[in-house]
């Protein structure tokens, strides 16, 4: 089959260069002209791609069976095992530390040496429709014939838009955040851990991350509530660094004798915890032959790090389905859309009710015990009962949905009936650090 992607980031490259080596002949379009050996890569249009990323090992297996040379690519690059040993138990791999630029670097250098796919720059104008069903992309004004036509443009591609509203659930998170990358100094030791992928603290109205990454490198983030606007001068590099002096871990990292920061301030965009399926609203597809994967179907806030497995495993599944079948393509994409919801669907799920009691218990609520309980609070509740975490290993690595945790609930709702709360980290509450943040940088005050 001749086959056209809309975008070529690791959706469009995986699934182009994996539907490549079945035999098909396939164009990935992207505005991008890609990186270049030696020079910086400003991947335009892509907000998260300068941001932190944690990636797990459920993205290297995807890599591994479809595109093993990517993965060899990546540790080249420097990437490094994330090694966990559990007391009594043998060494297991979590994932790989990376950033986001090199792991994109290696997947487009395998990508385009796969035979079959072409990577061309442009821009989509829009998806060609005959006979009732997707029949290629018009890329700057000429005409691109496909028997098959991806959407893997991201979450802020329009190209679709236009062919109708299809059928989820979300919007923003009520989150936002800024970040900012830093790379050890020669000789000096990495900070504090909390877990073996990150360094994570809960304060009093936002939440701070560190994600390490390959070669010294690592992430500092401070998340707080996108309505919070006496926190938004923590983009200005006074006010970020007043932050990390103030925050206990944050000071031990970004010690100027310890590391040294490599980019400015980076603002993240909205945070979003979205689903759009295959279909419309009515059950029916978009249109036949025209398939979403990736971030243009999922996207959930970054902190647990799971937006690219479910991307390579929904572009597995599509890929197993035609596979199968590739003559009904009107079967595959309502077979994919019932993937989608099974396996993509409860991810986001869980997103959107975690992130939306977190915002409230930063706006001053209380542990709400009438309704479910959210992930992370039935996580901590482990603190006091700590068998809650033999329910848990599947959902911490995606082993297994969402709803597994739920067997661990009544136990973490009889812990915090009791009165039980989870302590905030040592650390400057939201008003202490607003006030560092006022004293740092002025801001002009909303209307």
């Amino acid at each position: 089959m001749q086959i056209a992607i809309i975008g070529a980031g690791p959706a469009g490259l995986f699934l182009g260069s994996a539907l490549a080596r079945r035999g098909h002949h396939v164009t990935a379009v992207d505005r991008d002209a890609g990186p270049v050996e030696g020079a910086p890569w400003a991947r335009r249009g892509v907000m998260q791609f300068h941001h932190a990323h944690a990636f797990r090992q459920t993205v290297v297996e995807s890599l591994g069976r479809e595109l093993p040379e990517a993965v060899e690519l990546w540790h080249r690059a420097g990437a490094e095992p994330i090694v966990f040993t559990p007391p009594g138990g043998p060494p297991t791999t979590l994932g790989l530390r990376s950033r986001r630029e090199t792991f994109e670097r290696v997947l487009h250098a395998a990508a385009v040496a796969t035979p079959g796919l072409t990577v061309l720059r442009g821009h989509v104008d829009g998806v060609l429709a005959e006979g009732g069903r997707a029949a290629g992309l018009v890329v700057d004004g000429a005409r691109l014939e496909g028997d098959l036509v991806v959407d893997a443009s991201g979450r802020g591609g329009r190209t679709t838009r236009s062919l109708g509203e299809r059928r989820g659930i979300g919007g923003p998170c009520g989150q936002a955040y800024v970040d900012r990358v830093y790379r050890l100094r020669p000789g000096a030791e990495p900070g504090p851990m909390t877990n073996p992928i990150a360094w994570n603290a809960e304060f009093d109205g936002y939440l701070s991350l560190i994600f390490r990454h390959e070669r010294g490198y690592f992430s500092v983030l401070l998340v707080r509530r996108d309505s919070d606007h006496a926190l938004r001068g923590l983009r200005h590099v006074e006010a970020f660094e007043a932050a990390t002096r103030a925050i206990p871990g944050l000071d031990v990292w970004t010690d100027p004798e310890r590391s040294e920061p490599v980019t400015p301030v980076l603002a993240g965009g909205a945070l979003l915890n979205v689903y759009r399926g295959q279909v419309t609203p009515e059950g029916d597809l978009v249109l036949p032959g025209l398939f979403f994967v990736g971030d243009s179907v999922a996207t959930t806030t970054p902190v647990f790090g799971r937006g690219l497995t479910t991307t390579l495993w929904q572009c597995e599944s599509l890929l197993s389905l035609l596979d199968q079948d590739s003559d009904d393509l009107a079967g595959v994409g309502l077979a994919l859309d019932e993937w989608g919801e099974a396996m993509m669907r409860p991810w986001v799920e869980d997103h959107i009710h975690l992130d939306t009691a977190r915002v409230a218990r930063w706006n001053g609520a209380d542990i709400d015990l009438d309704a479910p309980l959210p992930s992370d609070l039935i996580l901590t509740a482990a603190e006091v009962r700590p068998e809650i975490m033999g329910s848990a290993q599947g959902y911490l690595s995606m082993a297994a949905l969402p709803a597994t945790l739920r067997a661990a609930e009544p136990i973490a709702r009889e812990v915090y009936a009791g009165g039980w709360r989870p302590t905030f980290a040592p650390g400057p509450t939201r008003d202490e650090l607003a006030a560092l943040v006022a004293e740092s940088v002025v801001e002009p005050q909303p209307a």
